[in-house]
């Protein structure tokens, strides 16, 4: 078991060295906590042993294909149990639409009607695990006290029960699933009494019991007619297994819509040649009944039943691809996809290590790896020539995918290995190809030899085409991301002037949504007798022509500056210049012309948010000043100014709105917020106080804005 302390995970003995606690700790546990709050369903995750990785150990109420894709989750991932863990709390998902919402990769996987709470499983010191629960989909869209009193104080009691067996050295062995076994069975697949089989073999429809794997425990005789095979064939088997026509995912998704939902469900499907059958699936906690019926009327439906000579799908294949799938949609850059491939995809098919190699001008370029203890093993791959004889480079190059099972395996093929071990025992060869061409190779290491088989071969060369596709958006991201990042540096000061009588910080924080790339701007300008100016807009938009008509402003405001015009005059001709380029974004602006020997400030204002003046004896008021229009929207505005006194120990702090804007924000407790933080804080060093408020301000989450901060401090 492994402990954490404030979310660190710290050493555990593997799951094989387990010594028996003495009864079913965990399954116990879990079947008490579902009883409680008649829960269907349920799983109890453990911590690995040296790594951040949750392992599913006990489930319960349902078959554990159905979470195959999380039963190794890293402890980042996206999903309830791990963010319970991470953040120590219960997390409550009410239905499928919360789901999709929040959790869109499970949504994918298991679209179905269903309630879910997963909690920690953690004393005030270390977490050990977590437990999820789930209720059909007519569970209130609240938790009642009850319910949650109910789940927290079992999560606690197992934790203190793992925190004691720990501390005497009896961590659990692993405990077998939960999962009820078939209500009737037999090789005479009666149903209980003579009497009422011979009942249920007198309907005129056909009537089968599935256990919760969805093995057949009883087929009455109609059943078996209409399905054309014999009962005896039907026994102990699935019935989409057992079926050559029935051999299909969307009627394997029925029973788990039913099993998940515990609501019924219904399908229609085609016996060849021509007769359509109704099955309609009743679910419990036990198993499922099934009615089969003839369709009624099938001339209006559109869906053609499988041919039988389609090959079989595995739905938990399927569902594992599509989940990680969902991953790699969240990726933005390329160390996004790498880190998505090493939380998701690693933990999932096993392996322990992970290279991600691109290419650029004929050789190899690491792109990212995780999982090998000393990084220039990976490193000493950068630059080699494409046309070198190694793995790597021959499955980017040709497409093909490689699998060694051994080390002896690769070393035969690729003598040049030999001198470059890694430590690792077995490996996979993924090439990343989109777009019809080869983008790179995605390397999984195996700490043990490890053999592929036909179908986990099929798996994994079917998620190198899914990284591929990511890995080919990430780059284009990250050009994109650079591209913007160089025109918005271009555009902004690369440094303030110093000033005599005033000191300046400021600070610019790109949008985190979209190209990252907007139209705020700063300027400090000096000029002559010893005065200054200080300017700071946005233009309207995200985008490089928000970000090149910005531009054009700054450098505006610093020419009419320099030639000596007065605030509103510098004002009036930038909004006429605008006017002039013809543009349909439009700017705000405040202008402020420093006396620093004087101790004043005059200031002229364009629909700009209003600056904060911070006195020395720590009092701070949003300046109220008079203004003028927007930038570019009147072709005859006026622009009048305000003085305002800048005594020694004076901070004024110029912002634009995406300091102060966030959604669910108030702008009126953001700027309180904000004047508090200046009122305490204001005697700081003014580069420690920039940081400080931007921190501490609406920005510090999500922005869907860009930032511009200018602070200017007057001295002696």
């Amino acid at each position: 078991m492994v402990g954490v302390s404030d979310g660190q995970t710290s050493a555990q003995a593997p799951a094989s060295a387990r010594t028996r606690v003495g009864r079913p700790l965990l399954s116990l546990a879990l079947a008490s906590m579902m009883e409680e709050v008649d829960a269907h369903s349920g799983a109890v995750y453990l911590l690995a042993a040296d790594e951040p990785v949750l392992e599913m150990a006990v489930m319960a109420g349902l078959p554990r294909a159905f979470a195959a894709p999380w039963e190794r989750v890293g402890l980042s991932a996206p999903i309830p149990v791990a963010e319970a863990v991470r953040q120590r709390r219960l997390v409550w998902v009410s239905g499928e639409e919360d789901m999709a919402a929040r959790y869109p990769r499970i949504a994918l996987v298991l679209p179905y009607p269903f309630a879910l709470a997963a909690l920690p499983v953690a004393t005030e010191s270390n977490a050990y695990g977590a437990i999820f629960v789930t209720w059909p989909g007519a569970h209130p869209p609240e938790l009642s006290d009850r319910e949650r009193d109910h789940l927290n104080a079992a999560c606690r009691r197992l934790a203190v029960r793992l925190e004691r067996a720990m501390a005497q050295s009896r961590p659990p062995l692993p405990e077998p699933d939960l999962v009820a076994g078939p209500a009737f069975g037999g090789a005479a697949g009666t149903l209980g009494t003579v009497e009422a089989a011979r009942m249920v073999a007198r309907l005129p429809y056909g009537l089968c019991s599935l256990d919760l794997y969805g093995r057949i425990s009883f087929a009455n005789p109609a059943a078996a007619e209409l399905i054309g095979v014999p009962v005896s064939r039907l026994l102990g088997n699935q019935l989409w297994a057992s079926v050559p026509w029935l051999n299909d995912p969307v009627y394997e998704d029925r029973y788990r819509a039913a099993l998940m939902s515990q609501h019924t469900t219904s399908f229609v499907a085609l016996r060849p040649p021509g007769d359509w059958l109704s099955f309609r699936i009743y679910p419990s906690t036990t198993g499922l009944s099934v009615r089969i019926s003839r369709a009624r009327s099938v001339a209006e439906m559109g869906r053609s039943g499988p041919r039988p000579d389609d090959p079989p799908g595995r739905l938990v294949t399927i569902s594992q691809v599509l989940s990680l799938a969902g991953a790699l949609t969240e990726a933005a850059g390329v160390q996004d996809v790498v880190q998505l491939v090493a939380d998701e995809i690693v933990p999932a098919v096993g392996s322990q290590a992970l290279v991600v190699l691109g290419s650029r001008a004929g050789r190899l370029h690491v792109l990212g790896h995780r999982g090998y203890p000393d990084p220039r093993i990976v490193e000493r791959f950068n630059g080699m020539p494409l046309t070198e004889q190694t793995p790597g480079a021959h499955a980017l190059t040709t497409g093909v995918p490689a699998f060694f099972d051994s080390w002896q395996e690769l070393e035969r093929l690729y003598p040049v290995r030999h001198s470059t071990p890694d430590g690792f025992a077995a490996w996979a060869y993924l090439p990343l190809i989109a777009s019809g061409r080869p983008v790179g190779t995605c390397v999984l290491a195996y700490a043990e030899p490890h053999p592929f088989p036909a179908d986990e071969r099929a798996v994994l060369t079917s998620l190198g085409g899914l990284i591929a596709q990511a890995l080919e958006r990430a780059q284009l991201y990250d050009a994109k991301h650079q591209l913007a990042h160089g025109l918005q540096a271009a555009l902004l000061p690369h440094s303030l002037p110093p000033l005599a009588g005033v000191e300046a910080a400021a600070r610019y924080l790109p949008a985190t949504q979209g190209m990252e790339i907007g139209g705020d701007f700063y300027d400090l300008v000096p000029t002559e007798q010893g005065l200054a100016a200080a300017v700071i807009g946005d233009v309207q938009g995200h985008n490089v022509t928000a970000a090149g008509l910005m531009g054009q402003i700054r450098t505006a405001v610093r020419a009419y500056t320099t030639v000596g015009q007065a605030p509103e005059d510098v004002m009036r001709s930038t909004n006429r210049l605008l006017l002039d380029l013809g543009s349909d974004l439009f700017a705000s602006c405040l202008y402020l012309r420093l006396d620093p020997a004087h101790g004043k400030a005059v200031m002229a204002r364009a629909g700009h948010p209003p600056p904060l003046l911070r006195r020395p004896d720590g009092r701070v008021r949003v300046l109220d000043l008079a203004g003028g229009p927007l930038l570019g929207i009147d072709g005859s505005p006026t622009y009048p100014t305000t003085e305002v006194d800048l005594t020694p120990g004076c901070v004024l702090v110029l912002y634009t709105d995406g300091l102060i804007e966030s959604p669910g924000v108030d702008i009126e407790d953001a700027l309180a917020d904000l004047g508090q933080l200046l009122t305490e804080a204001g005697e700081r060093p003014l580069d420690e106080l920039a940081d400080l408020l931007v921190e501490h301000s609406a920005a510090r989450r999500e922005r869907v804005d860009d930032v511009a901060l200018l602070l200017l401090r007057a001295r002696d």
